[in-house]
């Protein structure tokens, strides 16, 4: 899809228009870009997707192996913004209060007041997040979805921006608790981190003498945050796009409609949640391209991370040792793009 397709519905003068609002508000992710590579070299992709979660409010789950800057990386992006950040390690005997807070008497009032955890902070790190036991999961689980904590029989808002960014390492599982179907839902993101390439590890071989982080000042502010994510909506979705979203989506439930084999890999497809979440981060995508409107390739370009910890695949499936990325690149050949 073209931007004269895109002109045929929305005037060119109001596109440059909204173009020239997205440039200006964009300046800082630039910014940021460039101070988390001077900590983290390579895995462009991973930050790229952070900085979508950051635009969109989505929570990201991060998985990979350890030693793949995974943790650097998060907290290279807290360092680069001037809000508040917490780093908790998930372990076995992690309790709801130790993340979420509880209550404490004081003796001087004779009463009972909140002492908040460190559940209340804009950038949250829940490192090894399988570690956790389901109790501290499901307490994690309120805050993310309703951006408030019960502390007794008080709700109390996080404060905002509140994004979490959860690690995971998909290697070993003695010891973990792994996460549940309702709860992996409510990630926007699930990212594999790979390896980096020889070049870039030829890089960090270099960049890594010494031990010392290179020292990151603050490039942006929580409210340069809050309003470039006032502005995704004034990103153009043409109509056209908006179908192929629904039709991959629907896809994942009704793949005997297109594929037989698919049909054999997938027991259960992607919610409207999915459908949400991939329309928003598609608009995150064109937004970071500098563009007013979306196009399909924004739609493909954010499908596997969207997509791939929301589709649940039969026996057959894992017999055959077929993964939920080799599902999506299937569904992506066959359903048609405007």
């Amino acid at each position: 899809m073209s931007e004269t397709q895109i002109t045929d519905r929305i005037s060119e003068s109001e596109l440059e228009e909204r173009t020239g609002r997205i440039t200006e508000a964009s300046h800082f992710l630039n910014d940021i870009r460039t101070a988390v590579a001077r900590r983290v070299v390579g895995q462009e992709l991973m930050v790229e997707r952070l900085l979508i979660g950051l635009l969109t409010g989505g929570h990201v789950l991060l998985e990979g192996v350890p030693g793949l800057a995974k943790t650097l990386a998060v907290r290279s992006l807290a360092d680069a913004i001037h809000t508040s950040f917490q780093r908790i390690q998930f372990t076995p005997d992690l309790l709801p209060a130790d993340l979420i807070g509880t209550l404490i008497w004081d003796e001087v009032n004779r009463e009972f007041v909140p002492k908040k955890g460190p559940i209340f902070a804009n950038l949250i790190l829940a490192d090894e997040i399988n570690r956790a036991p389901a109790k501290v999961q499901s307490a994690l689980l309120e805050a993310m979805q309703e951006h408030q904590v019960t502390i007794g029989e008080t709700t109390h808002r996080v404060p905002e921006p509140f994004l979490v960014l959860a690690t995971q390492n998909p290697i070993e599982h003695e010891g973990t608790y792994p996460l549940p179907e309702a709860q992996v839902d409510r990630f926007m993101l699930k990212i594999r981190v790979d390896y980096p390439n020889r070049d870039e590890e030829r890089d960090i071989l270099r960049a890594t003498v010494t031990d010392d982080l290179a020292v990151l000042e603050p490039v942006a502010t929580a409210e340069q945050i809050l309003a470039a994510r006032a502005l995704l909506s004034e990103i153009y979705l043409d109509e056209r796009v908006e179908d192929y979203i629904l039709d991959l989506v629907r896809s994942t439930r009704h793949a005997a409609d297109l594929d037989a084999e698919l049909a054999g890999w997938l027991e259960y497809g992607a919610s409207p949640r999915a459908t949400i979440y991939l329309a928003r981060t598609a608009r995150a995508h064109a937004f970071l391209a500098g563009r007013a409107y979306v196009v399909p390739e924004d739609v493909t370009g954010m499908a596997h991370d969207v997509l791939r910890h929301r589709l649940v695949l039969t026996f057959q499936a894992e017999a055959e040792e077929i993964s939920p990325d080799q599902v999506l690149e299937r569904l992506l050949a066959v359903v048609p793009v405007p």
